[in-house]
């Protein structure tokens, strides 16, 4: 029951990271590909660092923010958590996916009077598929399989995620490891993944 429980909560908050950050990404690709305004470049320039911050160096500050915010043992504020930090490979992704759109297919949308969310959803939508897969699935694993972030901000053992479970995994005497329910917790923890990649493929 306990690594159901687990599982379940891992798949909240992956697939909740997933729709956060492949919502977020495909917005603010769409503002850096297809538009611009003063100090866009500085502006991505901004976002792109984030990739060099390792967010072990800013966990505290971020277990008082998430503290202030009543989210520490909430899926929502680890789903949160791992939202920030795959964004920014996100924008990147879908930055790059909008620049790949001809520019003459929004020339026409424009004309036909397709406002800016109608010519995101209806005209572009289709063609960046593979950059929102994309994006999603790189949310998904990374929150799938992180734990660091879920250690330090979920200490309430029926909040725990499947690789803190995992970690916590029963000993036996002289301090053994349980590899079976190791293993079945790993061969557990693989199904969602290949899930994944099988449903994405075809993006």
């Amino acid at each position: 029951d306990d690594i159901i429980r687990n599982v379940v909560n891992s798949l909240i908050t992956a697939v909740l990271t997933a729709v956060l950050t492949g919502a977020v990404a495909t917005l603010a690709g769409y503002g850096f590909g297809l538009f611009r305004f003063r100090g866009s470049g500085i502006v991505f320039g901004v976002v792109l660092l984030a990739f060099m911050i390792p967010f072990q160096a800013v966990v505290t500050p971020l277990f008082l923010e998430l503290h202030f915010l009543h989210l520490l043992n909430s899926l929502i504020g680890l789903a949160l958590f791992y939202t920030t930090f795959s964004l920014p490979i996100g924008v990147y992704v879908m930055r790059n996916s909008f620049l790949q759109v001809p520019r003459e297919l929004i020339d026409a949308a424009r004309v036909d009077g397709a406002s800016v969310l109608m010519t995101l959803g209806r005209v572009l939508r289709p063609l960046v598929m593979p950059g929102i897969a994309t994006t999603a699935l790189y949310a998904f694993l990374f929150s799938w399989t992180e734990l660091l972030g879920a250690i330090s901000f979920i200490t309430n053992d029926s909040v725990f995620t499947l690789p803190v479970a995992l970690s916590n995994v029963e000993t036996g005497t002289y301090g053994s490891v349980n590899y079976g329910l190791l293993l079945a917790g790993a061969v557990i923890a693989m199904i969602p993944c290949v899930i994944v990649y099988v449903a994405l493929q075809r993006y």
